[in-house]
Parts: C-alpha cells; structure tokens; sequence
C-alpha cells in the first residue's frame, strides 16, 4: 500500500508536469504548519528559480492543472509560492479502511538480507547497564525490519575466546587445583557437570581480575593459558564449554526477562577457522605487510581529514585481536548467510575501530565494495547524578536489578488495583520491561541519557506505560462493545470532530514512520508516533461518547476506529520489543 504522501505527489507530479515543470518537483511531505494544512508541497520555488519566474505563479499553474481534485478538500497556492493541501474525508477514510484491511497496516515491504549484531557480551559475567542499550535497541531494529518485509539474522555475537577466559581458567585452577582439567596426563572423559555455578563463575572472573591487575606473573599466567586454549588444549577446552554452558543457560534466562532473543548465538570462537586463510588471502594479495612487527592493513583514503590508523590484523608475536575475529566473523557471516548489509550496535565510541574494520573488509575484498554496514553507535545509560548508572551501593547495575527495581515502582503505583497477586506481579514486570525499553528507545541512540526509574514508571507523559494505559483503555472499551458493533469499517457519512480528525489522520503517518525508522536505524521516531498517537486517542475518548453513541452508523464507525488504533499501537509496541496486557 502506498504512503498517503506518496498518492499525493503522484498527483501534483502530473500537475506539474502538465504545466511544463519537472515533475520532481512535485513531492509532497506533512505540513510543518498544521495549523494551516494538513501536507504542504514546497517545489514551486526551487521551479521558479530554474524556471526564473514567480514562485506563486508557478503554484498556481500547477494548481490550474490538477485534473481530479477529489483527493482534496483544500489545495491552494498561498505567498511566496506555497502549496497548501488538505485531504477529503472520504479519500483519507478509504485510505483508513484499506489500511485496516492489509496484514501490514499499510507498511510497503523492502526486501532484504540483513544480519544484526547487537549482543557481545562476555560469558561468565552477569549482563548488566552496559548491555542494555544493544539489546533493546538491536531487538527493536530487528522487529522494526522485520515488519517492512526483511530477512533478519539477529546475531548474539558472544566474546568467548578473550584473556578473561585464561583468567578465570587460571583462578580455578588456584581454587581447584585437583580438576582433571589440568592434569596433562589425563585421557579420560571429562565430567559432563561443570565444576562451578553461574554464582561462582561470576564471582572467579573479578576476583581474577583484580589479582591480574596486581600480580603480573598471574597475569602472564592468564595469557599463557588464553594461548593454549586457544590453541587446542583439551583441558582447556574442556572447561571453556563448560563456562560457555553455564553462561549461555544464564545470558538467555535474563535476556528473556528483556523480552529479547537471538536467531544465532554466534561467539568470537567460531571465527577462528576462518582467520588461516583470510589472513593468507590479504598478504597474498598484497594488502598486509609488517609494520613494527605487526601484520597490518592500511586503510586511510585520501579524502580523510582526520588520522586514520592502519587496521592491525596480527601482533608482533602472531596473535590475533579483536580486529582480526570481527574480520574473520564477517568472512563467516558472507559464507553463511550472503547478507545484504550487516548492522553493528554497539557503544559509540567504537565508532573508528568500525571505520577500520569496514574499510578493511572492503579494500581486501572480503565483501563487494558497494557493499553496505552499518554502526550504530550508542550513547551511555546515566544515573540522575549524570554518571553512569550504579546500584545504591555504587556498583555497576545487573540487568536483572534494573527490571526488579522498576517492577517495584509500577507495583507501587499499581497498589490500589484489585488483582490477585501472582497476576500482579506478571503484570508489573510487562509494565516494567516497557517503561525500560521505551525509556531507552524514545532517545535518539547516539545521545546520552537519565535513567530514572519513576519517571519511566510513570503512567503519565512521554513513556511505556503510558502507551500500554492507552492500549489496555481502548480493549477495555472494545471488550464493553457488542459483536454487531465489531468488524465495521470507518465512514465518512457524518460530520467529524476535530478530535475524530485528529486521530485519524496520526494514523495514517503509520507507514512514514516505520519507513523512516528503518531508513534512519532510529526506533525512537516509533516512540514518538506511538505517543502522539495515544494523545491523538484520549483527545477523541474525552471528547466522544463511544459507546453511549446513539447515532448508531457513528457508534460503529467509531468502534472500527479504536479497532484500527489499538492494531497500531500493538503493532508499533511489538516492534519495540514488548506488549500491553489485557489490564492493568
């Protein structure tokens, strides 16, 4: 289904056309006033320019030639050389109701292969406040994609193949010095239970960490044992799938709470098949050479105007770097899945290591030139005091202590609701999850933020709740509604309030939205619409007796335009990552 602006300018195209303009010139967009129309058309002045003549003379030839105006209720050519549209009741109610009517709520698809990288933590730690940001917003880019038609591998993209994995191998040998793992002169099968709890595993790496920090000959230890690991060492191994079972069951226990999930529990590790023959095909085709030791890339062009290291693909002493993973991870994902793009969520500041990688990927051919990444670089989660969230204590913040803590404050502000407990508490974590995710995602995600838990608690303004109150309002009214009054369509045979008018033309900003978002990477421009869109609804709830409507051509009218509201606001909720309960 094409966008309402999209119907539009082929209209005003013609026009164009017709009076002897380029008919580019002719593209419609939302009025930026509307207070004086509902979409605006602004091409008579670049037309006059070209053309050297007035542009209000231009606007009104175009207007001149318009040869079915039944689209419209208002066009008129305004100074210096506007042009100033409102729609007709019964087009903009027709474009209503075949939206009503498409699975899609009238969004265009876009086909395409697209891979996400939005998870990389590290296993045997707890996800916590920095994992935040790439979930929920890699979750949502996912869905948002998804929605427009895409085919989307959402990639976990686990480190598992790091120094914090000789840490933590050479802290329980300390600890456990007896285990058959580090015993070079076993050959039996090692035991199929882990040695150590996620607890236990969560409580070894700090503790190695900050010994690594104090006691060199343990760290080197560390990096030795990281070595060996890495370079087959059955012991090691062994207990490197046992960390990775206990992380894995625990990282997909918390994401679940988050209400996100992976396609591919891709990890840094899988890559290391690749990297013999990648690393090969660069020296043989001439791209890498020795720098100080190292094996190196160059990747600076010649527009840059700020320095641009060279991209580093192997130590002095033959090891690989996260560099040389990332690359060979995209060797992998090539082979595996022929993407159209892969997109990387990650912090922002990583954003010139990305540049490296993606100039580096692309000057070495490991994918076509034309080929498209994305980073999308992401700003930090701040307490109220402007710095980086920590618990009360001033710890760095679990993600489960995040849910727990604003579950309690919808709880708090939920306390006068007659519902048996066990439903309460299954409600408040959704109201929950929706007041973080939204909170998140209704900021532009380069951009730093506050996290306050009882403003994103809140059931009033700019938050999750808030949607989710105005979702579970209008299915309330819907549940009070008689079957004979369902599954109308929405009539232009009466006179609409100007609060009816209001809602129904947010509506119809619904595929802009979601192409934009797509387009942009910017879930927040969902946010946005699924707030002016709740405010567009309880404007029309407060001004409208629905269902005490005795007119009753109204009355079903109206019920097919909640049914159509509470469609989108379920779909744009979705595509955020959570949903509204049935009360609330």
């Amino acid at each position: 289904m094409k966008k309402i602006t999209e119907l539009i300018s082929e209209e005003l195209k013609k026009a164009f056309a017709a009076a002897g303009y380029d008919e580019e010139y002719g593209r419609v967009t939302v009025s930026n006033r509307p207070d004086l129309a509902m979409y605006q058309c602004n091409g008579c002045m670049s037309a006059a320019k070209k053309n050297k003549c007035a542009p209000i003379k231009v606007a009104e030839a175009v207007i001149e030639n318009i040869t079915d105006k039944s689209m419209f209720s208002k066009i008129e050519a305004v100074m210096p050389g506007f042009i100033n549209i409102d729609i007709s009741d019964s087009f903009l109610v027709n474009c209503l109701n075949n939206m009503a009517a498409d699975a899609k709520l009238g969004v265009e698809e876009k086909q395409e292969k697209i891979v996400i990288d939005y998870g990389g933590p590290n296993v045997a730690k707890p996800l916590h406040v920095g994992h935040l940001r790439s979930a929920v917003i890699g979750e949502s880019l996912k869905r948002i994609f998804r929605f427009r038609g895409a085919e989307v591998i959402g990639d976990a993209h686990l480190g598992d193949w790091g120094l914090q994995i000789g840490l933590i191998i050479m802290e329980l040998k300390d600890r456990k010095p007896d285990l058959p793992y580090y015993d070079e002169n076993y050959t039996g099968e090692y035991p199929s239970e882990a040695p150590f709890t996620m607890d236990e595993l969560q409580e070894i790496y700090p503790a190695a960490n900050v010994r690594a920090k104090e006691d060199e000959a343990f760290k080197e230890s560390a990096r030795h044992a990281t070595f060996l690991l890495q370079n087959g060492h059955r012991g090691y191994l062994g207990l490197w799938k046992h960390i990775m079972e206990v992380s894995v069951a625990d990282l997909k226990k918390n994401y679940e709470r988050l209400n996100v999930s992976f396609d591919v529990w891709g990890r840094e590790s899988d890559a290391q098949n690749y990297i013999p023959d990648m690393v090969q095909g660069m020296k043989d085709g001439g791209f890498a050479y020795i720098s100080d030791g190292a094996l190196v890339v160059d990747v600076k062009e010649d527009t840059d105007k700020k320095e641009m290291p060279p991209c580093m693909i192997l130590k002095s002493d033959g090891a690989t770097l996260y560099n040389t993973t990332d690359l060979a991870t995209i060797v992998e994902r090539m082979g595996k899945y022929n993407p159209d793009r892969i997109v990387y969520v990650t912090d922002a500041r990583q954003s010139l290591y990305f540049e490296q990688i993606f100039r580096c990927a692309k000057k070495t051919g490991l994918v076509p030139q034309d080929f498209t990444f994305n980073h999308l670089g992401f700003g930090t989660v701040n307490g109220e005091d402007g710095k980086p969230f920590k618990t009360r204590d001033g710890g760095v913040a679990k993600l489960s202590y995040l849910i727990d803590s604003i579950t309690e404050e919808v709880k708090k502000k939920m306390a006068d609701r007659d519902m048996p407990e066990d439903e309460m508490n299954k409600v408040a974590e959704m109201v929950g999850v929706a007041a973080i995710k939204y909170g998140d995602l209704s900021n532009q995600p380069g951009k730093d933020y506050i996290f306050s838990i009882e403003k994103f608690a809140s059931f009033e303004g700019n938050t999750g709740p808030y949607i989710l109150y105005t979702t579970v309002r209008i299915k309330s009214i819907l549940q009070k509604v008689s079957e004979g009054d369902r599954g109308g369509k929405i009539l232009d045979t009466y006179e609409a309030g100007e609060a009816e008018k209001n809602l129904r033309l947010k509506l119809l900003g619904f595929n802009d939205t979601v192409e934009h978002a797509a387009d942009e990477l910017a879930p927040n421009r969902i946010c946005l619409f699924l707030f002016e869109l709740s405010n567009a609804f309880n404007g029309f709830y407060h001004e409208c007796h629905i269902i005490a409507e005795e007119n009753e051509e109204k009355r079903k009218s109206w019920i097919a335009l909640l049914e159509l509201t509470k469609k989108v606001l379920e779909c744009g909720a979705d595509m955020l990552g959570f949903e509204a309960p049935d009360r609330m």
